[in-house]
């Protein structure tokens, strides 16, 4: 007599639910320069941010939406406008860069003072390069404005976020000194299995990096968060969702 064993969804559904909770968030975009709020968090600059120091690439949302968290609570830290936002100092021309991740089919970017639009850029429904830069022009502006930088995505509904807290004409104001939250220490394979991690060596474009490699780049070491090959507009201070200061 044939026997039928039969699996719990409940139980399926929990191993399902636990590989998803494993795998590594997808990687994106944000404004590197000037820097925006999660890029200062990232970089250790302002402190105390949460998740969103190891993933700036990440503030996803609905399009639309006029907030620098992208509507993630557990990016509203963002959002806060007590945190002591240092403003960068430009002058009535700025130009904004974005580094990519991972290059989405591009709809538009757009720039925001409060509800006014400012600037617009198209993206003709093509994935862009590793990096973009657009020039700003801010000329009706002036003292410390909040720009919400914004990147719609085109065969999706959704957009990524990035607010950067400019003084037009003025100081840039004091940056947070409390020292930065430690990140955990990146899992590795069992060296019997694969080579330890490479360290020394100027960081150079076309090469594979592993997690755990470290470079040298304008005297500075770094250490590899994310497994990447290297490209222009990757250096390791301009991508710290993929290298961080040691």
């Amino acid at each position: 007599m044939r026997r039928t064993v039969t699996v719990p969804l409940v139980a399926a559904g929990a191993v399902v639910s636990s590989l998803a909770l494993a795998a590594p968030a997808q990687a994106h975009g944000y404004v590197s320069a000037p820097p925006s709020r999660q890029a200062l968090c990232a970089q250790g600059k302002v402190t105390n941010c949460g998740q969103i120091q190891w993933e700036p690439q990440s503030v996803e949302g609905p399009k639309g939406l006029r907030s620098c968290s992208g509507g993630n609570a557990i990016f509203a830290v963002l959002d806060n406008e007590s945190k002591g936002w240092p403003a960068t100092s430009v002058g009535t021309s700025v130009t904004f860069n974005w580094v990519f991740t991972a290059r989405h089919a591009t709809a538009n970017w757009e720039y925001y003072v409060g509800n006014n639009r400012v600037a617009s850029f198209d993206g003709g429904g093509r994935q862009p390069g590793a990096t973009a830069s657009h020039t700003v022009n801010l000329g009706g502006y002036s003292g410390r404005q909040k720009i919400l930088a914004v990147w719609n995505i085109s065969d999706t509904a959704n957009a990524f976020y990035s607010c950067v807290d400019v003084n037009v004409g003025g100081g840039g104001g004091p940056t947070p000194t409390t020292p930065p939250t430690t990140p955990p220490a990146p899992t590795t394979p069992p060296a019997s299995t694969t080579p330890p991690p490479s360290t020394g060596g100027t960081w150079a474009s076309g090469t594979a990096y592993r997690v755990g490699d470290q470079v040298t780049y304008n005297g500075l070491t770094y250490r590899c968060r994310q497994p990447h090959t290297a490209i222009p507009g990757w250096e390791p201070p301009h991508v710290p969702a993929l290298w961080t200061q040691v």
